[in-house]
């Protein structure tokens, strides 16, 4: 299938590129960018690039707009654009987007394949109350993507109540987001909109209404999301049990989706620097799990912001709707 990306040159953007360049499914057809990058190369431009895709020459997303004539749109859009952009694409093409925009309209999954894949029964409806041949499908952001393959495991045996704090990396700022005087020897502890995000896309992912409260923090650490989880549960389960319940965690593995990986490996003090890459950055890390009261655990989970948390994400939505028949 020939696909565009948008917003090729941002850091979601060219991982999407990276991602995709020998995608067994997908195929990169056309690279769309902000207007000061009309008509150069891609190798000219991006921070990275390999040889097949440096050559293709990028396009105006004004540009591309009048011609769409792809088979998927992968979105890594700024979301201030975001939306009238992805609304006129899904007339007629299927649009995967990393953007906030679309992520709270009811007819809209926010998908993650592992943990909620029935969702995408709401396409059809999408289609029907939009009168759409194309459709909208998002992936959350990049610290919910991360916390929540952890809390499906836990629905098993009752999740009641979750608290969390973040250490997010600084590219989750985007190439322009923080300067090396405010990140060096430094926490920022508020990154604007994101608890409230964790908080309400948890839910609307997994499902039920439940009790979460986030804080999160920005670090100086390049790439990777760590998060400190506290849990309660209904059950009064072992550690034991419940580190069994994480190793076993594997729902999509008979679907040999390209990008698919073990989402879930358990590690005794998970570290971003040695461990987000694992599954090509796809696997999330679990460890740290400690009981700390009848029903209650605490655990550390991390993952690739920009992998599982947003252009990796992305792209196993579309293998997923593809392998099913959603996308033909």
């Amino acid at each position: 299938m020939e696909v565009a990306i948008l917003g090729a040159t941002g850091l979601v953007g060219q991982t999407f590129v990276r991602l995709l360049e020998n995608h067994s499914w997908f195929k990169i057809e056309r690279l769309v960018a902000s207007e000061r990058s009309k008509g150069k190369r891609y190798k000219d431009i991006a921070e990275w690039v390999s040889d097949d895709i440096g050559d293709i020459e990028v396009e105006s997303l004004e540009d591309f707009l009048k011609n769409p004539d792809v088979d998927l749109v992968f979105s890594a859009l700024p979301s201030s654009i975001a939306s009238k952009v992805e609304e006129k694409l899904a007339e007629k093409i299927p649009v995967f987007s990393n953007a906030s925009s679309h992520r709270y309209e009811d007819d809209v999954p926010i998908l993650v394949p592992e943990v909620n894949a029935d969702q995408l029964k709401l396409i059809e409806f999408q289609q029907e109350q939009r009168e759409l041949e194309g459709f909208i499908v998002t992936n959350p952001n990049c610290s919910t993507a991360i916390l929540v393959l952890s809390l499906k495991v836990l629905l098993e045996f009752g999740l009641k109540k979750v608290n969390v704090a973040t250490m997010q990396a600084i590219s989750g700022a985007g190439f322009k987001g923080l300067s090396a005087l405010q990140i060096f020897d430094n926490v920022i502890p508020y990154i604007e909109k994101e608890e409230w995000k964790i908080e309400n896309e948890s839910r609307k992912i997994l499902g039920f209404d439940f009790e979460i409260s986030a804080i999160t923090t920005r670090v100086p650490v390049s790439h990777g999301h760590t998060e400190a989880v506290f849990v309660e549960l209904s059950e009064d389960i072992s550690v034991e049990e419940l580190r069994k319940a994480f190793d076993s965690f594997d729902p999509l593995k008979k679907l040999k989706l390209p990008s698919y990986a073990k989402p879930i490996v358990y590690r005794k003090i998970p570290q971003p620097k040695l461990h987000r890459e694992l599954g090509n950055g796809m696997t999330v890390t679990v460890g740290r799990l400690e009981k700390i009261g009848e029903r209650k655990f605490k655990y550390v989970t991390l993952g690739h912001n920009l992998v599982r948390g947003a252009a990796g994400g992305s792209i196993l939505n579309a293998e997923l709707a593809y392998k099913v028949g959603i996308i033909k």
